[in-house]
């Protein structure tokens, strides 16, 4: 099991930057592919990013890419989501995710997750 931890959420104006951090605790966290996903009110969570174990390929959902980056620094066991040119359809909670196995894209490919943070975009 990985314990996660989100930081970084917060309230900021359309076009505004976040950065969002996930520290993991546990079992190797460089053994893991990372997930980012994403849950506004009333809707279902749905992917945003993930990044490989060793950080040299990454994925993203059509709606944030070239605007969000997902990294990764092993030594410190945390993965970080850079948010850009944030827009108010971005505004949810944030969560990272260990994937156990399976699809990237899915909720149910990953076994543990941190408790999330808010991201609000206001226009």
């Amino acid at each position: 099991q990985v314990q996660l931890v989100e930081s970084g959420g917060g309230l900021v104006q359309a076009g505004g930057s976040l950065r969002l951090s996930c520290a993991a605790s546990g079992r190797t966290f460089s053994n893991y592919v990372m997930g980012w996903f994403r849950q506004a009110p009333g809707k279902e969570r749905e992917f945003v990013a993930a990044i490989s174990w060793s950080g040299g390929t990454t994925y993203y959902t059509d709606s944030v890419k070239g605007r969000f980056t997902i990294s990764r620094d092993n030594a410190k066991n945390t993965v970080y989501l850079q948010m850009n040119s944030l827009k108010p359809e971005d505004t949810a909670v944030y969560y990272c995710a260990a994937r156990a196995g399976g699809s990237i894209y899915y909720t149910s490919s990953y076994a543990d997750w941190g408790q999330g943070a808010q991201v609000t975009v206001s226009s």
